[in-house]
């Protein structure tokens, strides 16, 4: 199969018949072989009826129905799961993508070998309350990350490598960063291609301003989870290891200070009377914490996890 084109949903029942003519009219025209997943997030508005009706039409549109409402990563990451295609397209289901750019996405990643392309909408029909904020959050993930050629990297339209997809988990609201995680699982060629950006049709947007906020605790996890997910131990216990190295120097300074005097028969307050005292042992005991938060957290990465375990209702 050449092309996956996983679409994250939640009560888009009005655009999905458009959608999914368009999906298809595209990849006849280029006499593509594909399948449309659409992953239905929990929706209450008739959505799986209207995905059991397309299938009905077309067995090349198939559908993977949540039992409940999980998020667009979890929906993302189950429909990589299922995706058999060579190279796997996602889009939102809300009609401001373009199928039309998915034969120029499918050329760039088989004949230029890359691993993973983002779309860019250069020009947004978004208010400035969603543009601006997502400027600075492009901005900040491109210096943490290091993936400086990318300008949006949080566009639902884009191109995987089968390998990338099938490599890789998205978790929480990880969507946002996929290229960052791509990235750290050893896919380094990432481009980016200009893309149509088309007002909203039907519905309204299903994203509040929690998502910023969300985007920003985000953010610090995947950089955390990137540089030190294997090795918690490094990150923990170098700060535990310090801060407990700056209490010991501290306790032993108060100690010598101490003993100096009762040498020389010279009058010294008590070491509890000492500011410095209590710095000292904040720092022992909170040097100890970290060292053993990194112990444990050392042991729980070596365990496997089951963080992506959904329930699926129903499939087509």
């Amino acid at each position: 199969m050449d092309i996956s084109v996983v679409v994250p949903l939640l009560n888009e029942v009005e655009s999905l018949p458009e959608l999914t003519t368009w999906i298809s009219r595209v990849m006849q025209e280029h006499n593509f072989t594909y399948e449309v997943l659409l992953v239905d997030d929990g929706s209450r508005d008739g959505s799986w009826e209207m995905i059991c009706k397309l299938h009905a039409q077309n067995t090349c549109i198939k559908g993977i129905k949540f039992r409940r409402n999980y998020g667009k990563s979890a929906a993302l990451n189950t429909g990589f799961e299922a995706a058999q295609g060579s190279v796997i397209i996602t889009m939102d289901a809300d009609l401001q993508d373009s199928p039309d750019e998915i034969p120029e996405l499918y050329r760039r990643i088989t004949e230029e070998n890359y691993d993973l392309i983002s779309g860019w909408k250069a020009k947004r029909y978004d208010p400035l309350s969603k543009t601006i904020p997502t400027r600075l959050f492009n901005a900040a993930t491109r210096k943490m990350s290091g993936i400086d050629n990318l300008h949006d990297f949080n566009c639902g339209l884009k191109a995987y490598r089968k390998a990338v997809v099938k490599n890789i988990e998205v978790y929480g609201e990880m969507h946002r960063y996929i290229p960052v995680i791509a990235k750290w699982a050893g896919f380094t060629k990432i481009g980016e291609q200009v893309v149509e950006h088309r007002a909203r049709k039907y519905g309204t947007t299903k994203f509040g301003m929690s998502r910023f906020i969300n985007g920003f605790l985000d953010l610090l996890s995947i950089f955390f989870v990137g540089k030190f997910g294997k090795r918690p131990m490094h990150f923990f216990g170098s700060l535990g290891v310090l801060s407990f190295f700056v209490g010991l120097v501290m306790a032993i300074w108060i100690i010598t200070e101490k003993l100096i005097h009762i040498a020389h028969n010279e009058k010294y307050r008590d070491a509890t009377d000492n500011p410095l005292f209590y710095l000292a042992l904040v720092a022992i005991i909170l040097g100890s914490q970290l060292f053993l938060t990194g112990f444990v957290a050392e042991l729980v990465a070596r365990s496997s996890s089951e963080r992506n375990k959904y329930q699926i209702e129903d499939r087509v």
